[in-house]
């Protein structure tokens, strides 16, 4: 668990990086607006983290999964969200499915792909 408040806040970098990605070109953001946008991003993680949680709770599952992800995210009214996020998921399943079997090994940086029952 982390020590600090501040240790549970999105890197402002990869934060910057994402918001600039997404806006126009010729348009710029001030690091105040960065600095919140990490922290509503942050703020947005935990919250879909708790009602993640919730549903694991209930279920008596022992894993959050990607599913789980998703059905908290009904839970707390982002539908819109679900489908791109269904569809990444996917991307993501397919990905890590042709790494497993085109014999490379695992890395430990990689992320853990845990199925959904």
């Amino acid at each position: 668990m982390a020590e600090k408040l501040e240790d549970l806040n999105l890197p402002l970098t990869v934060v910057t990086r994402i918001v600039k990605e997404a806006l126009p070109e010729g348009v710029s953001i001030s690091k105040e607006a960065r600095t919140g946008l990490a922290k509503a991003a942050s703020v947005f993680v935990l919250y879909v983290t708790s009602a993640a949680t919730n549903i694991v709770e209930k279920k008596k599952k022992k894993a959050l999964t990607g599913q789980i992800v998703l059905d908290a995210m009904k839970d707390i009214e982002f539908d819109r969200f679900i489908e791109p996020l269904t569809q990444s998921l996917e991307q993501y399943k397919q990905l890590m499915s042709a790494r497993k079997s085109g014999g490379k090994k695992k890395d430990d940086d990689e992320p853990e792909v845990i199925e959904d029952d």
